[in-house]
């Protein structure tokens, strides 16, 4: 993404913290005397809206939704095979909460991927299910941005590709 994106009302943005919001505007306030840019970011599932200073935008973490090409890696990372580690679960959970946090698509693809466990076949943990569960919500409103579905039918077609792993090469 390029580091003077300008953010403009009604651009799809997500923000690792919240997801996905819309930026409502961008305006222009005088604190302490000094000018300063915000963009207005509205969040519907929080119904929150938040104010961030322009010029701090992406060092906030503030992005472009991502592009139909990385979320065609999104896919293939969530029909590759599971990398689950030998390593302690507070170890991988640790590694999991940053990547959810990061709020970068493909690693959320890989929380699903190494968490996903088939209803039929397997159970999962009660923190397994919650962590899967978050990186779920944070991948499939881009998702639903992306390819103009709604927020379900992306957590559906997300599974899908989950439960339809790429044939072995």
């Amino acid at each position: 993404m390029s580091k003077n994106y300008t953010f403009n009302p009604g651009d799809f943005v997500v923000y690792p913290a919240h997801g996905v919001g819309q930026v409502t505007e961008r305006q222009t306030t005088t604190v302490a005397g000094q000018d300063l840019d915000l963009i207005a970011i509205h969040f519907t599932k929080d119904k929150m809206t938040m104010k961030i200073p322009s010029d701090q935008a992406v060092e906030k973490g503030l992005r472009q939704v991502a592009t139909p090409i990385t979320m065609e890696t999104v896919e293939n990372v969530l029909r590759t095979k599971t990398k689950t580690k030998r390593v302690q679960w507070s170890k991988r959970s640790a590694e999991y909460i940053a990547k959810i946090g990061s709020g970068d698509p493909v690693s959320l693809a890989e929380v699903l991927r190494d968490l996903y466990k088939n209803p039929e076949i397997a159970t999962q943990t009660y923190s397994e299910r919650q962590l899967y569960e978050k990186a779920l919500g944070r991948l499939a409103p881009e998702y639903a941005v992306i390819h103009k579905m709604t927020e379900a039918e992306a957590c559906a077609a997300i599974e899908d590709c989950l439960k339809s792993p790429l044939s072995a090469e």
